[in-house]
């Protein structure tokens, strides 16, 4: 990934939630029948819920490098895990309901990633990516979404 551009962080994060619900759009057509990629599968529900964990687990990260707290551990199954509720049928209640919660996360994150200086960004405090990484990190989310893809 080009770490290296010249766009706002905060817009490849809302970028990265448009696409991903952009496709959810189509998801009220799934058959039941998950999809298989990199070994895994993949269902509308899991592919929402990983991009809502990924939104929230970095967050908790910056907030907390931010005040200089040591990150939570990850214990997330992450995508090597699909629950019973992965595999229901994705209704349009489900898709309203991913919008609420992922444009909320999306604004979430640009309101924090708009307040942070180019050095804040670049210059991170804490161990791992900078914040501008992170940022850019996340719009690789769309992985989730992909793996089940455009249904109609």
């Amino acid at each position: 990934m080009d770490y290296s551009s010249p766009r706002k962080p905060a817009e490849g994060v809302v970028a990265m939630v448009d696409h991903v619900l952009d496709l959810a759009a189509t998801w009220i057509a799934w058959d039941g029948r998950p999809t298989h990629a990199d070994d895994r599968v993949h269902t509308p529900h899991k592919a929402i819920r990983r991009v809502a964990d990924h939104l929230l687990d970095h967050l908790a990260e910056l907030e907390a490098r931010l005040v200089g707290e040591e990150p939570l551990p990850d214990h997330w199954h992450a995508s090597a895990s699909t629950t019973r509720a992965d595999l229901a049928p994705f209704t349009g209640e489900d898709l309203d309901e991913a919008r609420s919660r992922l444009t909320r996360l999306a604004r979430i994150w640009a309101n924090r990633l708009d307040t942070l200086t180019e050095d804040q960004l670049d210059d991170s405090p804490g161990e791992g990516w900078s914040f501008r990484q992170l940022a850019e990190h996340l719009e690789g989310s769309t992985y989730y979404a992909d793996a089940v893809g455009k249904l109609t």
